[in-house]
């Protein structure tokens, strides 16, 4: 998850996942569904750019019309502008292992890139081609990894003013509405699986498992890293006791930054 330093507006990009590989760049028309939300959600300019909107009645989202297994997903968004405290705009899956950051920027005055790269070993999510944080397959240690369930990619902007903003104490000042955010550029170079098949083929899915295509972190994005998380990062779940009252997840035990 993450929030400005200005504005409090928030993205969420928790624990997901959604050569041959399908590669598809920059139209809404042909990668995505808006799934709810009716009107707030709009696709314009020929698929090029996408916008959701939230009032005091409804919400939007999105998803993609693809499920994938392994690929890279960037996506550029320019977050919800002005006082928009309990708003929270999403790029996400599923995974309850969630962070949370301040970004470096205001992220709500223009277009920035996020992106989720989900390998067998690894799922690294980046901020400008900037890792901030890297999930690492640990099944050897009895933690679950997606690596054989397809996903799709989703995105939501939504109201969560009874937790986002201090444990609810602020609440969203409807007078604002309607909060939009913008998107632009969706970018996938993945693997689709359709009937049970991936597009990718068994000879690159052996190679993704046995770890060819993943190059890890070298040691300047390692550093950058850490740079990010010591300096921006406000939540993390593995120092949540009270959340995790019988131990935290095995995971927290091993190095963020291997």
């Amino acid at each position: 998850m993450f929030s400005s330093h200005k504005a409090s507006t928030m993205l969420i990009l928790p624990l997901f996942v959604a050569s041959v590989m399908t590669t598809a760049a920059g139209n809404f028309l042909q990668e995505v569904d808006i799934t709810w939300g009716g009107p707030r959600a709009k696709i314009y300019d020929g698929g090029r750019h996408l916008t959701l909107s939230l009032d005091k009645d409804s919400g939007s989202g999105f998803q993609s019309k693809k499920e994938y297994l392994f690929g890279r997903f960037d996506m550029q968004i320019k977050l919800v502008p002005g006082n928009s405290a309990g708003t929270v705009t999403t790029f996400y899956g599923k995974g309850n292992r969630e962070q949370q950051f301040h970004l470096w920027f205001d992220p709500t005055k223009t277009f920035h890139t996020y992106s989720i790269d989900w390998t067998p070993q690894s799922i690294k999510f980046l901020v400008d081609n900037i890792p901030i944080r890297v999930f690492r397959n640990w099944e050897t240690i009895g933690i679950p990894y997606p690596k054989s369930q397809p996903m799709r990619v989703y995105s939501s902007l939504w109201n969560a003013d009874d937790w986002a903003t201090r444990g609810g104490l602020v609440k969203t000042d409807w007078t604002q509405a309607p909060f939009t955010a913008s998107y632009r550029n969706i970018n996938v170079n993945a693997c689709v699986v359709s009937s049970g098949s991936s597009s990718c083929g068994s000879q690159f899915t052996n190679s993704m498992q046995s770890g060819q295509n993943d190059q890890g972190l070298d040691a300047k994005s390692r550093n950058r890293m850490r740079w990010v998380q010591s300096e921006y990062m406000i939540y993390n779940y593995c120092v949540d006791f009270k959340r995790f009252p019988q131990g935290v997840p095995a995971e927290c035990k091993r190095s963020r930054f291997l």
